[in-house]
């Protein structure tokens, strides 16, 4: 057998062509089919955003508005999926049952290939699930989605049972469109293999919010804040970092597997929860703590070009809003949908089953 070249995690390998998004981790670049994602973030909605990937371009004000009222008409969960998550046990996270109920979304209409009101009603009712069971975990009556607001500002007050203030909104949705899409990642990657089998897309989105799921993909925003309260002031951030760097410990939201420079999606983050909480004394504290960080991984790690990373700010931001460190994962995935699926009309528009090979080290039979 003729020798093979592997690439363990099928790193630098390219399994696919796309139009959907670049990153560009040497430069610091993330861009969604032709418009830069740090400008999206900061002037455009989340369903804007969503039609740019799923459709190729940004609405028009009458495709939005279609959009937002298509979104609007999906959110409700049948009778069954609300039975499902009412049975698992309150021990269970809220990642597991978010992957459970979205599979049984699938009973019917879901062949392969996918198609855009699949994709649209997948999405909308993600928020929905992760709302239902946040309520029935926190001995609330879970409340049903309003149609008269949109996607972002429904899934706030469906967690919080009150219309949100528009600077909360408009944080939030600018979190949900840096995470929409971030090219080749292991939970859109699962999705293609999947969709490439010509499975349906409720088996793969469910595949994608598995591998999202694992605490090496799915980001460590929980971790930021854990982090910050540990330091708890001003002063005690560099005695803190230091020690944690001495021990060779890692600092929570510094550091990217792809980007070898400032993360774009950190910078319009930065930008955001600047306006929302430039008076908030807990995010004065982080933004101390990332100038301090940033100095002691120059010291400590140089050359290794460690920079702040998306999850530093996202916990600024889901900390303003409100959001329980145990929502942040299932917040990523409730945007992230709308990559994965832009991914599987993709895979099914030119599809061709992937099929890696693997090098056998075994022994041979005698």
């Amino acid at each position: 057998m003729s020798e093979q070249i592997v690439a363990i995690g099928l790193e630098g390998i390219v399994v696919a062509e796309t139009d959907l998004s670049l990153v560009d981790g040497i430069n610091g670049h993330l861009v969604y089919r032709n418009h830069w994602a740090r400008d999206l973030a900061i002037n455009h909605t989340f369903e804007e955003v969503a039609h740019l990937l799923w459709f190729g371009h940004l609405p028009s004000a009458e495709e939005c508005k279609a959009l937002e009222d298509k979104l609007a008409a999906q959110r409700e969960l049948p009778a069954h999926v609300k039975a499902a998550i009412d049975a698992i046990p309150a021990d269970v996270d809220m990642m597991s049952v978010l992957r459970s109920a979205v599979s049984l979304l699938g009973e019917s209409g879901h062949s392969w290939p996918p198609t855009i009101d699949q994709v649209i009603s997948v999405t909308a009712k993600m928020p929905t699930i992760v709302a239902y069971r946040f309520a029935r975990l926190t001995g609330k009556q879970p409340i049903e989605p309003n149609p008269a607001l949109k996607h972002t500002a429904n899934y706030l007050y469906m967690l919080q049972g009150k219309e949100p203030v528009a600077a909360h909104v408009r944080a939030l949705d600018a979190y949900l469109i840096l995470t929409q899409e971030h090219g080749m990642n292991a939970s859109t990657f699962a999705a293609r293999v999947v969709s490439s089998t010509r499975s349906d897309l409720i088996s793969a989105i469910t595949a994608a919010i598995g591998a999202l799921k694992g605490p090496l993909h799915g980001g460590a925003p929980s971790e930021v804040t854990e982090m910050v309260e540990a330091i708890g002031t001003k002063e005690n951030a560099e005695p803190w970092l230091r020690h944690k760097l001495e021990n060779g410990e890692r600092l929570m939201g510094f550091g990217h597997r792809v980007y070898k420079t400032i993360d774009p999606r950190a910078t319009a983050l930065r930008v955001v929860a600047s306006q929302l909480s430039a008076d908030d004394p807990w995010f004065d504290l982080a933004t101390h703590i990332e100038k301090v960080a940033l100095e002691l991984l120059d010291e400590y790690k140089p050359g290794r070009k460690l920079h702040t990373n998306v999850e530093f700010f996202a916990a600024a931001v889901m900390r303003a809003v409100g959001l329980k460190d145990e929502m942040f994962t299932p917040t990523f995935a409730i945007s992230r949908v709308v990559g994965w699926s832009a991914h599987v009309l993709e895979q099914a528009a030119n599809n061709r089953i992937i099929r890696p090979q693997s090098n056998y080290t075994g022994s041979m039979p005698e």
